[in-house]
């Protein structure tokens, strides 16, 4: 699945962050979005992992952006959060990846294989800055 439920919470989390004027806790965030506070601080501590958001800590702690809406690509943000790269179908990135006997006579490998390059080119491309349009 290309968009799953951690994906999904991420951008909406950044999405309220990017409008925030000072850092959010994840309680405050869990309780505006309705997300598990537990599901939703694993997702923030990923994505501030990479750098996506920045972590304060103390009485008046939370995360804000670390980077700029428009330099922060979808595809990072994905990625951060499944811990690999977003993918359409459960396919090997090449025949020779493949668990399969049957790569070779494979026939819709080469389809599947450009699909999810235009895929992952497009959202390499799309930024938070194009979401909050």
């Amino acid at each position: 699945m290309l968009i799953t439920r951690a994906s999904e919470y991420a951008i909406l989390s950044l999405i309220v962050l990017s409008k925030a004027d000072a850092p959010m806790d994840s309680e405050t965030l869990s309780r505006e979005l309705s997300i598990p506070k537990s599901f939703l601080a694993k997702i923030l501590q990923a994505l501030a992992k990479k750098e996506i958001l920045k972590s304060f800590k103390g009485v008046h702690g939370g995360f804000s952006l670390a980077l700029a809406p428009e330099d922060i690509s979808m595809l990072e943000v994905m990625s951060a959060v499944e811990g690999k790269a977003p993918a359409v179908f459960e396919c090997a990135p090449s025949r020779e990846d493949c668990p399969s006997e049957r790569a070779n006579i494979c026939s819709i490998w080469p389809f599947l294989n450009k699909l999810q390059g235009k895929i992952d080119l497009f959202l390499a491309e799309l930024t938070l800055a194009d979401i909050l349009e």
